[in-house]
């Protein structure tokens, strides 16, 4: 069980899901909560970072960082020892967590777990684990980036064998699509983890990308949903393998990622390797390309776009800059559209259905919306629009497929 910030904000909050977990003590569990920092305290504790060393050893960023969470695992045990149940809290280093040495982006190695089996064996019922931290080879304290607790859950369901993990947070599940947007949003009971996979990374803000991987790899079943509703084993949405929904729509949701900005080099020379002198050094600057169009050669000069978050858009230009500096690559000139939203349908029946991109692309014709970038996966089509236009294409895409009717 994993308690998001805004669940565990307060100690009422904490008493709450405290009481969620006694309920799953007494069905016969033993469980493990996994945890994170009060909502606003990681924003509190990298802000005093910045503000005592702009240029911070990433060593001790992690070890103040990663505080959040312990300050939230130790209430959590007390709240459930006041109850009478045998709990006791874990940081990550006592478990261990053994993670690579990539301060502040760590990824997860090993979960050994004999510490926690042992003290299961004694009694003990509930261990409450620090979410977002490890230790590294080196015995240093490391973090796993933001929405870290969430690949902490699943990493420890899969390596637990849980019969599943539930997801607590501040929204009642998995919508068709952001119900601020559209009231026509409908929760979905089931999704497929390739779905929930492609509407995370699309900008669907439920659950972390990395913990639908690690779900997806290890055939860990995931359910999310709220803290804050009345228990229900059939809330939330319960994120599982294709072969456990009986029949899948065509489409299953719209996702969207608001600040998208469009780069063009013009006039760029067509040979071979072109596009590994491009997009080489942008991926040395950690920019995140996302939707890549060439143009058809003519006169042996082509034109590239790419698509990638707004506040990247310096670091692209200046990596593109020195590339073109280095003599890697000409071009004539480097166009830049910060002013674009990526709109997606997401979707496993489009593996068997045709027309999707045609009923797609008519919609938007309809609200009178041009399309700028298209890309397509075997279950999503992404298009690049004016950024003005994002909550309307958004609706109208929602209308298109009539995603608000439970098939």
């Amino acid at each position: 069980m994993k308690f998001g910030g805004t669940s565990v904000a307060t100690p009422d909050r904490i008493k709450r899901a405290a009481k969620r977990v006694a309920r799953e003590v007494a069905n016969g569990h033993d469980v493990i909560v996994i945890v994170s920092a009060m909502a606003g305290k990681t924003n509190e504790l990298v802000g005093w970072v910045d503000q005592i060393s702009p240029m911070y050893d990433a060593r001790e960023y992690d070890a103040v960082v990663s505080s959040g969470e312990n300050v939230t695992a130790g209430l959590m045990a007390l709240t459930l020892q006041e109850m009478d149940i045998p709990a006791r809290s874990w940081q990550g280093w006592q478990v261990p967590l053994k993670t690579n040495g990539a301060h502040g982006a760590a990824r997860i190695e090993d979960i050994p777990t004999k510490n926690l089996d042992e003290k299961f064996g004694e009694g003990m019922k509930v261990a409450v684990i620090a979410g977002f931290q490890g230790i590294s080879p080196e015995g240093r304290i490391t973090t796993l980036g933001r929405g870290g607790s969430d690949t902490t859950a699943v990493a420890f369901a899969a390596a637990f064998e849980a019969v599943r993990c539930d997801i607590y947070t501040d929204v009642d599940g998995v919508y068709t699509t952001d119900p601020r947007i559209t009231a026509k949003a409908r929760k979905l009971d089931r999704i497929a983890f390739e779905e929930m996979l492609e509407l995370a990374s699309l900008g669907a803000k439920v659950l972390q990308t990395r913990s639908v991987e690690l779900a997806m790899r290890y055939g860990v079943k995931l359910r999310v949903l709220s803290s804050f509703e009345e228990y229900d084993e059939t809330a939330g949405t319960l994120v599982c393998a294709e072969d456990e929904i009986m029949e899948s729509n065509v489409v299953n949701g719209v996702a969207y990622s608001r600040d998208e900005a469009k780069m063009t080099l013009l006039g760029v020379e067509d040979r071979p390797g072109i596009a590994a002198a491009i997009f080489g050094p942008l991926s040395e600057a950690g920019v995140n390309v996302d939707m890549i169009v060439q143009n058809i050669s003519e006169g042996g000069k082509t034109d590239m776009t790419f698509s990638c978050p707004v506040s990247e858009v310096a670091r692209a230009k200046q990596a593109i800059e020195a590339a073109h500096e280095a003599g890697n690559f000409e071009y004539g000139e480097l166009v830049v559209d910060d002013n674009v939203s990526k709109v997606s349908v997401v979707g496993i029946g489009m593996r068997s259905h045709a027309g999707v991109a045609a009923k797609m692309f008519k919609a938007l014709q309809n609200e009178g919306i041009n399309i700028r970038v298209i890309t397509t996966s075997e279950i999503k089509i992404s298009v690049l629009i004016d950024r003005k236009y994002m909550e309307l294409a958004v609706q109208a895409l929602h209308d298109a497929f009539e995603l608000e009717k439970a098939r």
